[in-house]
C-alpha cells in the first residue's frame, strides 16, 4: 500500500451546514475494522491481494472521485457485498457519516497526485527552470552565497509545502533573478511532484513521515480574504470558477505559484500550513462534492423508484422532511451512511414490491442529493 499522503479533507456539506472533517489516517483503520479489508486490495497490496473476491479499491479514486461517487460505488455492488459478507460470515460494514468521510479521505489520499513524481524529470526541470544557477545542492554556488543549496532547504511533505516555502522566499527569488535576467518559472502541478522527488533525494533525505493535517471548515475561506485574494478573486471569477473541478490540489498549487508571479505580492507570506488550507477551501469549494442539479436528481429519485417507499406513509420508510427535521444536510458521506446502516432492510423491502435496486452514475448521486435537500426544506443549489 502506498503511504498516505498529508492532506486536510472536510466534505463539501461543510459548506452549508456544521462541519465533518475526514482524516485519512483514522479512514485507513475504517478500512480494517468495517472488514472492507477481507475482501478488497489497494493498490495490489495486502495478504492474499490477487485472491480478493472484490475490485482493488486502491484503483477508484481518480480526477472524479468525489463523496457522491463513493455513495455511487457502495450502492451499486452493496447487494453482492452483502451476500459476501454472509458467505465468509464477516459482519456487514455500519458507518456513521463520520466514519464514511474518513473512508473517503483514504481513498483519496491513496491517489492524491495525478503522476507519481519523477526524480529525472524533476532534475531536468532544476536545470531547464535555472534553479541550479543560485541553488546548489549541498554548497552555495559562486556569488549566490546568501542562497541556500537544496540540502538546507526546509523538507516538504508533498508539493503544497514546497510552493508555499518558495512563495515566502520569492520576493528574494525575484530581486536575484531580474539581477540575473532570468525570469521566475512557470510550473505545473506534475513539474512540482517531480522538483519535489529530486531535491528531496538529491539532497539525501527520505520521505518525510506524512502527518494528517484537518482543517476547521472555515480556515481557508478566512485565509482567502486576510491574504486579500478575495481583493480580485471573487465566487464568479475565472480562477475560482468550476474550471478547476478536474484539477488536483497540486494542480491548484502550480495555479496559485504561476498567478502570483505577476501579482504585486511582495509583503505576503504563507505560515505553514496555510497554503493547503487556502487550497483545500477552492478545490472542496469547486470540484469535491460535484455539482448536482436539482431538476435532474428529481429525475433520479423518480426514475430510481425512490418515492414508492419515502413518498408513502404506510411503507414504514422515513419521509424526507422527516429526516432532515432537525437541520442536517445529505452528503455523499450521508448516503454511505444510510447505506451501511439501513441497506438490507431497504434492500428486502424492495424485493417484496419488486422493485430492482437502484445503480447510479457520480452525478445522478450527485443530483440526487441535491434534489433531497430541497426535499428536506433548505433549499437547493
Amino acid at each position: 500500500m502506498k503511504k498516505l499522503l498529508p492532506l486536510s479533507l472536510f466534505l463539501a456539506a461543510s459548506l452549508h451546514a456544521a462541519a465533518v472533517s475526514a482524516d485519512s489516517t483514522r479512514g485507513a483503520q475504517v478500512f480494517e475494522l468495517q472488514g472492507c479489508v477481507q475482501c478488497h486490495a489497494l493498490n495490489g497490496a495486502g495478504a492474499g491481494a490477487s485472491k480478493k473476491p472484490g475490485p482493488d479499491l486502491g484503483l477508484v479514486a481518480d480526477r472524479g472521485f468525489t463523496p457522491a461517487a463513493l455513495a455511487a460505488t457502495m450502492w451499486n455492488h452493496a447487494p453482492a457485498m452483502w451476500v459476501e459478507t454472509k458467505l465468509r460470515s464477516v459482519a456487514q460494514p455500519a458507518m456513521d457519516e463520520q466514519q464514511a468521510a474518513d473512508l473517503f479521505a483514504f481513498f483519496y489520499s491513496l491517489r492524491f497526485f495525478e503522476e507519481p513524481g519523477d526524480a529525472a524529470r524533476g532534475k531536468a526541470l532544476f536545470t531547464s527552470k535555472k534553479c541550479e544557477e543560485c541553488h546548489g545542492i549541498n554548497e552555495p554556488i559562486g556569488a549566490a552565497r546568501n542562497v541556500k543549496p537544496v540540502a538546507e532547504w526546509m523538507a516538504a511533505a508533498d508539493p503544497l509545502e514546497l510552493v508555499e516555502i518558495m512563495w515566502n522566499h520569492s520576493t528574494a527569488m525575484r530581486d536575484e533573478m531580474a539581477r540575473r535576467n532570468i525570469r521566475l518559472p512557470q510550473l505545473r502541478g506534475q513539474d512540482l511532484a517531480d522538483l519535489l522527488v529530486y531535491t528531496r533525494r538529491a539532497a539525501g533525505r527520505g520521505r518525510p513521515t506524512p502527518v494528517f493535517q484537518p482543517a476547521a471548515a472555515d480556515a481557508g475561506q478566512a485565509l482567502f480574504e486576510s491574504k486579500r485574494c478575495i481583493a480580485c478573486h471573487g465566487p464568479m471569477t475565472h480562477f475560482l470558477s468550476t474550471d478547476v473541478r478536474d484539477e488536483t490540489l497540486t494542480d491548484i498549487a502550480a495555479d496559485m505559484w504561476n498567478h502570483g508571479l505577476d501579482m504585486s505580492l511582495r509583503n505576503t507570506t504563507f505560515a505553514p500550513g496555510e497554503m493547503r488550507q487556502i487550497a483545500d477551501y477552492i478545490w472542496f469549494s469547486r470540484t469535491i462534492e460535484g455539482v448536482g442539479e436539482v431538476g435532474r436528481g428529481a429525475q433520479v429519485f423518480a426514475a430510481k423508484k425512490c418515492a414508492v417507499c419515502h413518498d408513502d406513509p404506510a411503507s414504514g420508510a422515513p419521509s424526507l422532511p422527516g429526516l432532515t427535521s432537525n437541520g442536517k444536510y445529505f452528503s455523499g458521506a450521508t448516503m454511505v451512511s444510510v447505506l451501511t446502516r439501513h441497506g438490507p432492510a431497504m434492500l428486502d423491502k424492495m424485493r417484496e414490491k419488486h422493485i430492482v435496486w437502484p445503480h447510479f452514475s457520480a452525478e445522478e448521486m450527485s443530483s440526487l442529493i441535491a434534489y433531497l435537500n430541497t426535499r428536506g426544506g433548505r433549499g437547493g443549489r
